[in-house]
C-alpha cells in the first residue's frame, strides 16, 4: 500500500498465544481524568509533557476553528492526524510500561470494565475535553493484547464505587471524593489520592475475582 508517497507490505503472521502464567497478586489500574493511568503501586503513567501536548493541540485547533476558511479546515485535518497519533504513541507507551511492572513481578492486571465510560463518568466542564479527547478503549486493548503476548492474565471487574470505596475501611460514600484528585473517608479520615484509591479498589476486586476463579 502507498501511505504519504512510501510503499509498504503488510504482512500477517500468526502468533501463538503464550501460556498464562501462575499469578498470586494483581496490579490494579485505574485509567482516569486526572491522570491517564494510576496503578495501585502508586505510579502515575501520565505527566506534563503529555498534559502542555493535549492544551497545545486544543490550542490550535481553536484558533483554526475560528478562522473557518478552506486552508484553516485542510489545516484542522492535518492537526487531526497528527494529535491521533500522538494519542496512540503515549498509549504505546503507557500500555508498555503497565505489562512490563506486572511482568516483572508475575502479576495480573486488573481493570475496569470500559463499556460506556464517558456516560458513567462524570468530569467537570474544564475537564470535558481533557476526558473526551483521550482514548481510553485504546489504552485498554494495548494492554490486553500486550499482557496477552507476555501471558500476564487480565481481569475486568466492575467499576461500581471503585473511586468512592475506602480501602482502609470499606465506607461507601460520594462525600469521600471532595475534589476530583483527592480522596478523603468520611469514615475513618483516610486520605490519599482519588486516583491511587480507584487502583487500589480494583486490584482488591480483581484479586477476590481471580481467588474465585482459581476456586471454580
Amino acid at each position: 500500500m502507498l501511505i504519504r508517497g512510501k510503499w509498504y507490505l503488510a504482512c500477517v503472521c500468526d502468533v501463538p498465544d503464550p501460556e498464562t502464567i501462575g499469578i498470586e497478586d494483581v496490579l490494579g489500574v485505574d485509567l482516569g481524568i486526572v491522570n491517564i493511568a494510576f496503578d495501585s503501586d502508586g505510579k502515575a503513567y501520565t505527566g506534563a509533557t503529555v498534559e502542555a501536548a493535549r492544551q497545545k493541540f486544543n490550542h490550535r485547533r481553536a484558533g483554526l476553528q475560528q478562522r473557518g476558511s478552506p486552508g484553516a479546515k485542510r489545516r484542522l485535518k492535518k492537526l487531526s492526524g497528527r494529535e491521533a497519533r500522538f494519542r496512540k504513541h503515549e498509549n504505546h507507551r503507557i500500555s508498555k510500561e503497565i505489562v512490563a511492572n506486572a511482568e516483572r513481578s508475575r502479576r495480573g492486571i486488573g481493570l475496569e470494565d470500559l463499556t460506556h465510560i464517558r456516560k458513567r463518568t462524570k468530569v467537570r466542564r474544564a475537564q470535558r475535553n481533557r476526558h473526551s479527547s483521550w482514548s481510553f478503549a485504546q489504552l485498554r486493548q494495548f494492554v490486553t493484547y500486550k499482557a496477552i503476548l507476555a501471558g500476564i492474565p487480565i481481569i475486568l471487574v466492575d467499576p461500581r464505587d471503585t473511586s468512592r470505596a475506602c480501602p482502609e475501611c470499606g465506607v461507601v460514600d460520594k462525600r469521600n471524593r471532595p475534589t476530583q484528585d483527592r480522596f478523603s473517608c468520611t469514615g475513618c479520615g483516610h486520605e490519599e489520592a482519588a486516583d491511587r484509591v480507584g487502583a487500589r479498589n480494583i486490584r482488591s476486586k480483581a484479586l477476590a475475582a481471580n481467588l474465585v476463579s482459581r476456586a471454580a
